[in-house]
């Protein structure tokens, strides 16, 4: 059978590093409360019956299945990442979109948006309460950057 998450919680970070981007990532993770987990990107469909819980504490080393939307950068550049996620108005489950991007926090909600607007039209369903994680990051002279979101899966 199957793994099938029955949880899931949403999370974001942002730093900066004058090391490198990897250093500004992992102190993102980090800053997210995934900074210890071997995580696996998966794709973002949200099965029948999960539910929402809060920021959970997850054991150091466990392969963690997650959205995740991730922007890199430099000096001087702004840069956004996030998710949206929102239910099946039908009760079947629902679905995660992620971007990231050289962008306005604002910019970024807007393309989530079409992105979950493009998702349900895709699918002929209706989503609702469709909600958003979104860091914003103005990179500083000399330092690098991550912005990160995420919806971290559990079972």
């Amino acid at each position: 059978m199957l793994p099938v998450p029955t949880r899931f919680f949403v999370t974001s970070g942002k730093a900066v590093s004058k090391v490198s981007d990897l250093n500004a990532f992992d102190e993102a993770l980090t800053r997210a409360g995934i900074g210890e987990q071997n995580l696996v990107h998966v794709s973002s469909v949200l099965p029948i019956g999960i539910k929402k819980v809060p920021r959970t504490q997850l054991p150091r080393g466990a392969i963690t299945h997650c959205v995740l939307a991730q922007q890199r950068g430099s000096e001087g550049e702004t840069i956004s990442a996030g998710i949206a996620y929102g239910m099946r108005e039908d009760g079947q489950g629902g679905y995660v979109a992620e971007g990231h991007g050289h962008m306005t926090e604002k910019a970024l909600h807007e393309v989530l948006e079409w992105k979950m607007e493009e998702i349900a039209k895709l699918r002929g369903v209706t989503l609702t309460d469709v909600r958003y994680a979104i860091e914003e990051l103005s990179i500083p002279m000399d330092h690098y950057g991550t912005c990160l979101g995420a919806l971290v899966f559990m079972e």
